[in-house]
């Protein structure tokens, strides 16, 4: 498998292309794909595999006939050809989720309950299918696959037991002979639309709060990777949750994305518009949604900091900034963008992280001894390498990496800032395998450009220092931090940001009120 070494040379881009060409045939991959000749993942459950939309308990085409091709992120192989819907699609689930709100809102915590703990065991039992479908529609990695499905049904499990804890109150009176309960009910028919990097993860975060809560869900998959999406429809449909309360949609980039969008945001039977994805689009989202004032969340775009004190455990800071980095290529919103190490320890920090990155693979993700797979598109690679041109240009050194390969794939890489010279990554996410090192000498120093940014959903610190501990975790402008640790993700943990990083929490113990609304009753004459 693909290992890079050394320091960046003039030859590297013809090595690395050289060795991604040798793997081509990639011998360990399974053949025989659940639909006769689509594509190179192998299901142990072909029924899994779906290439029609769910809406209203059936498996449909798109009303205008046309589909979309989804390809292998490694191969470029055509892995399945789906529907392509667009707005007409989208209102008939509109209208088979609100007709479904009617019976389904009305039904007990300990039912709705039941058939979310169903699905997680359908989803448990069907693991290993989902990650292998995971690694072909997205590219990543197979154990971060496998780590997606855990963490998607990790949700799943979390909302199942929050739905029996729906709770109202009461509140003291002014007025004699006067009480006040408050009860909580769900908002409607929610729109969920999920990105592509954990095309699986990110829905079950979104339609197991909303069916806990009550209400029915339209959700739009990302057209780069829906299969695992469908697959969750169908497990869904076989835990027995009824037809309607779960639709899936699939549209084309370009005319049909930004149709479908816009019916969900502009009608008027969907109360809820859930999104993660870019601020730019969340942005268009909030304006569409604004002639219905609708409850939105928002999980956006964000810059995340990883700031490396001179009192931090060295070693564990090089270990846990390789996996916040390189987790899924680079391509998770928490991703650290922005390496800020303190002067003091910065050459052992940088020798030690160069070091493990040369030891990271790059291939098909269903190699076991795989850790980074493709990229999900040109764009994506295209970006990663401008940024590290830019970089270059602006005087700062490439110490690994820097090039792209055959297809998809984009070498690990580590850039020595060049100081006092703004980066792309000061602007933007790279969204790519692209870990860029910062020096700093103070406390101060390091908080004011961790916070130089309009975005602030994760941060994370290495210090061994309980006072600065504290002082740096309430000075970053950030919804979530990591301290001594750089994997945060937990179904018991509220995820969502600040700033351009949008708002509302997914997860934790208020998740579910996302997806709910209270309702003040007052009794008189008591």
């Amino acid at each position: 498998m693909l290992v890079h070494h050394g320091i960046r040379a003039p030859i590297r881009h013809r090595t690395f292309c050289t060795t991604i060409r040798a793997q081509r045939n990639f011998p360990n991959m399974p053949r025989g794909v659940a639909k006769g000749g689509h594509g190179t993942v192998q299901l142990t459950n072909p029924a899994l595999f779906h290439e029609k939309s769910y809406i209203n308990g059936a498996w449909v085409h798109a009303i205008s006939g046309k589909t979309q091709k989804v390809y292998n992120k490694a191969t470029n192989e055509v892995l399945a050809e789906v529907v392509d819907q667009s707005r007409q699609d989208t209102e008939e689930a509109i209208l088979a989720a609100n007709e479904a709100f009617k019976t389904w809102s009305k039904t007990t915590a300990h039912y709705r309950h039941d058939l979310l703990l169903s699905l997680f065991y359908k989803i448990r039992d069907n693991s290993e299918d989902l990650a292998r479908l995971i690694v072909a529609e997205n590219g990543k990695a197979l154990s971060d696959a496998r780590g997606e499905v855990n963490y998607a049904n990790s949700y799943i499990q979390w909302f199942a037991e929050q739905t029996l804890r729906i709770q109202g109150y009461t509140t003291p009176s002014a007025q004699p002979g006067v009480r006040t309960t408050v009860i909580r009910q769900p908002v409607g028919v929610a729109g969920l639309l999920a990105p592509w990097n954990f095309p699986l993860a990110m829905i079950t975060r979104k339609v197991a709060p909303a069916l806990g809560a009550g209400c029915t869900t339209v959700v739009k998959a990302p057209h780069e990777a829906p299969l695992s999406a469908l697959a969750m429809a169908h497990l869904a449909e076989e835990a027995g949750i009824p037809k309607g309360v779960i639709n899936v949609l699939v549209s084309s980039r370009g005319t049909n994305e930004s149709e479908m969008g816009l019916a969900l945001c502009e009608s008027s039977m969907v109360d809820k518009i859930s999104f993660t994805g870019s601020t730019r689009v969340g942005k268009i989202l909030m304006r569409q949604s604004a002639s219905t004032l609708k409850k939105l969340s928002m999980e956006l775009g964000g810059n995340a900091p990883f700031i490396v004190f001179d009192d931090a455990d060295v070693d564990a800071a090089v270990s846990n900034a390789l996996a916040c980095k390189f987790r899924c290529g680079g391509q998770t919103c928490i991703s650290l963008n922005r390496l800020f190490v303190h002067a003091d320890v910065y050459d052992e920090f940088v020798q030690k992280f160069k070091d493990q990155v040369q030891q990271l693979r790059v291939g098909y993700g269903l190699d076991e001894n795989i850790n980074i797979g493709p990229l999900v598109s040109e764009a994506s690679q295209t970006k990663a390498e401008s940024h590290v041109r830019a970089m270059q240009d602006a005087g700062s050194d490439v110490l690994v990496g820097g090039d792209k390969g055959e297809g998809l794939f984009f070498e690990p890489t580590v850039v020595l800032a060049k100081q006092g010279v703004r980066m792309p990554t000061d602007e933007e996410e790279t969204f790519g395998p692209v870990a860029v090192i910062y020096k700093f000498e103070s406390e101060e120093e390091v908080i004011r450009l961790a916070n130089d940014v309009r975005v602030g959903l994760a941060g994370y610190f290495f210090s061994q220092n309980v006072h600065r501990c504290f002082r740096v975790a309430e000075a970053l402008h950030v919804g979530m931090i990591g301290i001594n640790t750089g994997m945060i993700s937990s179904s018991a943990m509220p995820f969502g940001g600040v700033l351009e990083s949008g708002f509302g929490r997914e997860g934790g113990p208020t998740g579910m009120n996302e997806y709910l609304y209270e309702k003040a009753l007052c009794f008189g004459g008591v």
